[in-house]
């Protein structure tokens, strides 16, 4: 019978990782901080993705259309002015 090859497998080669980009959720107007939206769903600390007219959570693919919101804002205010 013949021997069985050994590989050698050594050290594999670092990879650098993406760096979180959650800072730029949250903005400081002088003494407040405002956060961005965050998704229902999942609660707060996960953020929705503000993209192509809607709001959009990666972790459980929960969307929400921002121009059907802002048509209905705008019709309330249109009645008020009435």
């Amino acid at each position: 019978m013949g021997k069985k090859k050994t590989i050698k497998k050594g050290k594999k080669p670092h990879k650098n990782k993406a760096t979180s980009k959650k800072y730029t959720k949250y903005k400081i107007d002088g003494d407040k901080l405002i956060k961005e939206r965050f998704c229902p769903r999942c609660g707060p600390g996960v953020f929705l993705m503000n993209s192509q007219g809607r709001f959009y959570c990666g972790k459980c693919h929960y969307s929400e259309f921002a121009s059907k919101k802002v048509d209905k804002e705008e019709a309330v205010k249109e009645e008020k002015k009435e």
